[in-house]
């Protein structure tokens, strides 16, 4: 009877030493999960921090980029504005010459055709009045001689 008595106070202590076992397993297993739980809240928030930096230096890539390319278009436009004021001065440079050309045949063949109706022009009332100055002169000088 004895080796029963002691087979089962055997059986007792291993079934107690494996609950203790596993017991001190479940703790460890507990707090490995809380360690990996607190290394990757610390571990995260140093990966965000790194990001954070990451996030700034290609804004500020991404800024000077834009900045470039702003500044190189408007150079392009300043030297395309500039070719068309030229070429605006030029077009209206012609554009007058051609208006004075056309006015001043308009003008001549206003008078040719006044001049064929019997209409005098500028120049012959022009002339008529300086011969009306030097008659009217005359006049008045043999009116005083007399």
């Amino acid at each position: 009877m004895s080796k029963a008595i002691v087979k089962k106070k055997v059986e007792v202590e291993d079934k107690a030493t494996v609950l203790t076992d596993v017991k001190v397993y479940a703790r460890k297993i507990w707090l490995a999960g809380l360690g990996a739980y607190a290394k990757a809240g610390q571990e995260g928030f140093e990966y965000f921090k790194e990001l954070v930096k990451s996030g700034e230096s290609v804004e500020e890539q991404g800024k000077k980029l834009v900045s470039e390319q702003v500044e190189a278009a408007n150079s392009q436009i300043d030297q395309v504005k500039s070719n068309v004021t030229g070429n605006v001065s030029s077009v209206k440079g012609k554009v007058e010459v051609q208006l004075d050309k056309i006015e001043k045949a308009f003008d001549a063949r206003v008078a040719s055709a006044l001049n064929r109706i019997g209409i005098p022009s500028r120049q012959d009332v022009a002339a008529l009045s300086a011969k009306l100055d030097e008659l009217s002169a005359l006049l008045e000088q043999v009116a005083r001689t007399k």
